[in-house]
């Protein structure tokens, strides 16, 4: 949904915000999987920070600025209460690092976050969810010592091939974006050592990749990921850039080996991008049959009649969560699923049916007095597929492999 007192920003439903916890939920598995740590940051910062960062001289046009209501723009650049809401996680990220010193031994340290952002995007350029101002990217940072860079970037590229696969896209391009000719950072033999790094990578990946010059970031080149979705379109995803920059403007160091000072790489890297872009992108992917795993209607239980409905709701909750009883205080495992109960005034069995099919449900669950009796349901897919009657441990078991097959 999206509203025109907050044009660019989106209120997620509740069956897209079942779709973005499936996400995150995904990825933080493969977060465990690479070695990453998940943190939350502040989305406000003085712009003192930004300053140090860079982005006040290269992108304060695309941020949006705060200030106090008591006191006036000028005044509040005066006396240095100007602020900025974050446009990117990096700033953020180079604190925590530097919050504590740091051995060789500690690298490389992987902060990940699922932080909103904001963007000041022009009004005529907003999008759906594909162009917005404020979004979330499944955004990480990679501090590392430079002989550490290639199996970091090969990492990011092993990544975005597990989550891509899982996604079913049939193919993606790999494209490497260079140094701007303007409003960049950092010396042109600091860019060409990144970009040599960046295509060092690229080569080992053994898959083609192709050169956009000019493109980079003002900070460091990057590798730009296209997926093309079922139509054959091609969209922009995932990014992994490489930074000598930050480090040297944050003063960040870590002790080697011989106990010498040295600053970090960075290496930026989102494998979604924008969470709110990737769900759009899936949406027409799919045509809107989500597989089970990422499904917003995992299931639908249908009673055939109002003295069946109190069944109804205790399927579903034992389907979404397990048994669990209301009274005991207990912890819900992360193995829950979505699944609904249909309330409507009833009508003919077939055209309750038929509705959820429309409404794209995995599974549709009839239950009535046999189902009551017999402690099951009757099963039928998305595609009328009929499974007949399963106990719902047996529907759970089902829930679980196709979860855990990513189907």
């Amino acid at each position: 949904m999206i509203h025109p007192c907050s044009p660019g920003s989106i209120f997620m439903l509740p069956h897209g915000t079942r779709i973005v916890r499936k996400l995150q939920d995904f990825l933080r598995d493969e977060y465990t999987r690479y070695g990453y740590e998940e943190v939350m940051t502040p989305i406000i910062y003085k712009k003192d920070l930004w300053e140090t960062s860079g982005h006040w001289q290269n992108y304060k046009e695309d941020m949006f600025m705060v200030h106090s209501g008591r006191e006036s723009a000028e005044e509040a650049d005066e006396d240095d209460s100007f602020y900025g809401l974050k446009p990117m996680n990096c700033p953020g990220h180079c604190l925590i690092f530097d919050s504590t010193p740091k051995s060789y031994r500690d690298l490389p340290i992987r902060l990940a976050d699922f932080s909103p952002l904001h963007r000041n995007e022009a009004s005529g350029a907003l999008s759906g969810l594909t162009r917005v101002r404020r979004f979330h990217q499944d955004d990480a940072h990679i501090f590392c010592s430079e002989n550490q860079i290639s199996s970091e970037i090969a990492s990011c590229l092993s990544f975005v091939d597990r989550v891509y696969s899982a996604f079913k896209f049939p193919h993606y391009e790999l494209t490497l974006s260079t140094r701007p000719e303007e409003n960049y950072i950092g010396s042109v033999d600091e860019w060409n050592h990144a970009e040599d790094s960046l295509k060092e990578a690229l080569n080992g990946s053994g898959r083609p990749w192709s050169v956009k010059e000019g493109d980079g970031a003002f900070y460091g080149p990057k590798i730009d990921i296209m997926v093309k979705d079922s139509s054959g379109r091609s969209h922009q995803t995932a990014t992994i850039q490489l930074d000598f920059q930050l480090p040297q403007r944050f003063g960040l160091k870590y002790v080697d080996e011989n106990d010498q000072a040295r600053s970090p790489v960075i290496v930026h890297r989102a494998i979604l991008g924008s969470i709110e872009r990737m769900m759009a992108i899936l949406i027409e992917h799919t045509g809107g049959k989500w597989p089970f795993w990422l499904s917003p209607r995992q299931g639908v239980v249908i009673p055939v009649a109002t003295q069946f409905a109190d069944y109804a709701e205790q399927v579903a909750k034992e389907l979404s969560h397990g048994n669990i009883n209301n009274s005991d205080l207990t912890v819900i495992t992360k193995d829950q699923y979505y699944v609904d109960v249909d309330r409507s005034p009833r009508d003919r069995l077939n055209k309750m049916i038929r509705q959820a099919q429309l409404e794209r449900y995995n599974f549709i669950f009839v239950v009535g007095q046999k189902e009551v009796d017999a402690g099951t349901v009757n099963v039928r897919t998305r595609s009328g597929k009929i499974l007949g009657s399963m106990p719902i441990d047996q529907v759970r078991s089902m829930f679980a492999e196709l979860t855990q097959k990513l189907e």
